[in-house]
């Protein structure tokens, strides 16, 4: 019987997966092969699943579509437009990036406009939550949102960008599927069931005009992007391809529900969007998010079917897929210790 201990073992080694750098037009044959395979592993999950892979070039270089039009809890991957809405802003130079800004953990409920505070702390918040009572420039902030996932920072620059500039931007990119309510940990929002939504398919366009300079200036789209592959929290995504391979990525957890979103720097970019819900243990959703990221790596590094790929773990666990090649001498894992 397979354990979730052998499979979490398995994937520590991923980093050493040797992959064939095939580089081709991803056949119909081969996206429906890998789709199965996802679909497979998603069944055997028991978890509620959207995922979408698409060139950064577009559709018509071939795509794969498992629910991208479900809706889901936000969780942290709302920080993408409060990221982009920002560098619209300094775009039209109506800020700039190092400007300072006050840090105050005094925000507003939308419900009645009544004051609320973070459950902040250093881990948590680090440089931002060392700020308090100071000023930090909306540059700290952005890269303290993104790369840990700071509540604090994404609440100070939710409060000066304006919620409604953010659900303009992200209008104007045809992202419907992003709602943008409110900024995080308003209670008394989250009880009246007014919290922040989103797709698969917003996040795949937010991160495609990222990707492709859509999103704002050339310098702009630019810095976004080296901002996201600052990430700290890898063990999503970027632990489905080999290390040297540049992941761009924005994660979301809250309790049973846990995103990773990304730019794929393979030798032909692509976006991956994994969402799900209903698995409270985020160990395993991360494991199953870094295997849907492997299946898709290795459709578009190689022209192998991804077909009949091995056995089904008696207890209900999934498997590695059987078509990954391990290293008998793996370099250091790529996953890291937690996702926020």
């Amino acid at each position: 019987m397979t354990t979730l201990l052998a499979l979490f073992l398995a994937l520590e080694t991923t980093s050493g997966v040797v992959f064939p750098r095939i580089q081709q037009k991803t056949t119909p044959d081969v996206l429906s092969s890998a789709k199965a395979e996802i679909e497979r592993i998603i069944a055997l999950s028991g978890a509620e699943v959207s995922v979408i892979y698409r060139p950064v070039g577009g559709a018509l270089h071939g795509e794969i579509l498992i629910n991208p039009d479900t809706t889901y809890h936000a969780a942290s991957t709302m920080k993408v437009p409060v990221m982009i809405e920002l560098f619209r802003q300094v775009d039209a130079k109506l800020i700039k990036l190092d400007d300072q800004i006050p840090v105050s953990n005094i925000f507003h409920s939308i419900v009645d406009g009544s004051e609320y505070t973070l459950a902040s702390n250093e881990a948590a918040d680090g440089p931002a939550f060392l700020a308090i009572g100071k000023t930090m420039s909306y540059r700290d902030l952005c890269e303290q949102m993104i790369t840990i996932s700071s509540n604090l920072a994404t609440n100070v620059l939710m409060e000066k960008l304006g919620v409604e500039n953010i659900r303009a931007t992200v209008a104007k990119l045809k992202a419907p599927g992003m709602n943008v309510l409110r900024g995080v940990e308003d209670q008394k929002a989250f009880d009246k069931g007014m919290s922040n939504q989103t797709t698969a398919r917003a996040l795949m366009t937010l991160l495609t005009a990222i990707a492709n300079g859509a999103a704002g200036s050339k310098s702009s789209c630019a810095e976004m992007q080296a901002i996201l592959k600052r990430q700290k929290f890898n063990d999503g995504i970027p632990a489905g391809v080999p290390a040297e391979i540049a992941v761009a990525h924005k994660t979301g957890t809250i309790t049973a529900i846990h995103h990773d979103a990304a730019i794929v720097y393979a030798k032909e970019p692509y976006i991956l969007v994994v969402m799900t819900r209903g698995m409270p243990d985020e160990k395993k959703s991360d494991l199953l998010i870094a295997e849907i990221s492997r299946i898709i790596y290795r459709m578009v590094t190689t022209s192998a079917s991804l077909t009949g790929l091995g056995p089904v773990a008696s207890d209900g666990l999934f498997l590695i897929s059987p078509f990954t090649t391990i290293d008998v001498d793996p370099p250091p894992s790529r996953l890291s210790a937690s996702v926020r």
